[in-house]
């Protein structure tokens, strides 16, 4: 149930456009203390951040000196506070600028924020904000859900480092995954399973299967498959992947529309098949691209990009699993006991060190 309603916040989210989901401070600590190198005399930008409760600005300030910044800036819509420790509400979009600690407390003092009122409403795609993004050079941030493809777009086109969180699906969108196909994408370091707490605006409605409110009255809900998205590099994920059994037909059933075998968990890929594998989208958890090759996606019309093939005319019959998940052409499916079994989305790869 927790799972469901979890999911279900992330779809309401698309569909609402309630996309103001805070990220907690422990989970930015945990994924940026491994890419510090990264950062050293560099410009970082927080283009979609409310500077009451962005925990990515309050990182970036009191570890300024540490990661040897030479600019933090943060971007806020309009209608949010334009005063970092006060209740004064403004209607004015803002940013802010921190160029590091001036009267010695390393301490990010009121004084020592820089904050500017912008022309527009702050949005990250307006003029004024894509000039603040060609002066960064790294963003890091929690985008709309609702326009993540258009957000990595834009850093794509504007050729921007990036450490940004987002929901694992995103990874089937075409245009998402052929970043990760071309190692021009990857996971991050430090979210590889279950669900993460985000604090939510006063006005998000809650379900008490996944929320919670603290003593402040901060809400706050529970989310499953979110994972950082990032194209900076760091050394463990050019670990192999270690691998331990041996194929068979039996236990690596081949799909019917494609020359490839089916492997239900990432641990299981066998470590002397040469030929292509359909994985889970979580491989890309363990992807490392020295060691495998990614072929393509088995999924809608992405899998017909690939090879994949349409379900053949004799199986119509037997189309009780492809009704009731909604397949369509693209999609892998194997045959068993006369049901077409289609697994959830597949990435296609192959074993380059046999």
């Amino acid at each position: 149930m927790a799972k469901q309603t979890a999911n279900k916040n992330l779809r309401s989210a698309k569909t609402d456009k309630k996309d103001e989901f805070y990220t907690q401070l422990s989970d930015i600590e945990k994924e940026l203390k491994h890419y510090k190198n990264h950062f050293k005399d560099k410009v970082v930008l927080c283009n979609c951040d409310d500077p009451r409760v962005s925990n990515f600005f309050h990182f970036f300030s009191y570890n300024f000196e540490r990661f040897g910044l030479k600019k933090l800036i943060a971007t806020c819509y309009k209608s949010q506070e334009s005063d970092l420790f006060s209740q004064k509400i403004s209607e004015q979009a803002i940013y802010l600028e921190y160029t590091g600690d001036k009267n010695g407390n390393n301490v990010p003092d009121v004084e020592e924020i820089g904050i500017k009122h912008l022309k527009g409403d702050g949005d990250f795609r307006s003029v004024e904000c894509i000039e603040l993004l060609k002066e960064a050079d790294i963003v890091v941030t929690n985008p709309p859900f609702s326009l993540f493809r258009e957000y990595i777009a834009q850093l794509v086109e504007y050729d921007k480092k990036f450490v940004i969180i987002g929901n694992l699906n995103a990874l089937t969108y075409r245009d998402i995954f052929k970043l990760v196909k071309e190692n021009k994408l990857w996971f991050g370091h430090s979210i590889h399973s279950g669900d993460r707490e985000f604090r939510v605006p006063e006005d998000y409605p809650l379900n008490a299967a996944s929320s919670r409110i603290d003593e402040d009255g901060n809400k706050f809900i529970r989310v499953k498959g979110v994972r950082w998205y990032t194209n900076l590099d760091f050394n463990e994920r050019h670990e192999d992947l270690i691998l331990y059994k041996k194929y068979n037909e039996e236990e690596y059933p081949k799909y019917e529309n494609f020359d490839a075998i089916n492997v239900d968990v990432t641990k299981d890929i066998p470590v002397d098949y040469e030929g292509a594998m359909g994985v889970p989208i979580t491989f890309i958890d363990k992807y490392n691209p020295d060691q495998f090759e990614i072929i393509g996606l088995g999924i809608s019309n992405s899998g017909i990009e690939v090879g994949v093939q349409p379900y053949k005319p004799e199986h119509k019959k037997f189309r009780k699993e492809i009704q009731k998940r909604g397949a369509v052409d693209g999609d892998l499916y194997m045959m068993k006991n006369d049901i077409v079994e289609v697994p959830y989305a597949r990435i296609l790869i192959k074993n380059k060190k046999i």
